[in-house]
C-alpha cells in the first residue's frame, strides 16, 4: 500500500474517498478511529492509502481533480 494523502479535512477525505470509488480504485482510510478518539478535534491526520498497482492512476486521477498539492511525496 502507498500513501496517498495525509489530512486533517474530513471533506477532503470524503471528496477523494469519493474520487476513487468512481474510478474503481480500492483504497484505505486509516486513523479515523484514532481521530474519533482524541475528540474529533482535527489533531490526529487521516492517510489515505492506495495498493501499489493503482497508486499512479490515483496519483494522476487527484491532479486531474485539482487536487495536485494535497499528494504526498512519491517515494
Amino acid at each position: 500500500m502507498r500513501e496517498l494523502v495525509r489530512t486533517n479535512d474530513m471533506v477532503l477525505v470524503s471528496a477523494i474517498g469519493a474520487l476513487l470509488d468512481g474510478a474503481n480504485i480500492h483504497h484505505l482510510v486509516l486513523d479515523q478511529n484514532m481521530s474519533i478518539i482524541e475528540g474529533s478535534l482535527g489533531i490526529l491526520p487521516r492517510r489515505i492509502l492506495v495498493h501499489e498497482d493503482d497508486a499512479q492512476e490515483a496519483r494522476e486521477l487527484l491532479t486531474e481533480a485539482g487536487l495536485s498539492h494535497e499528494l504526498r511525496g512519491d517515494d
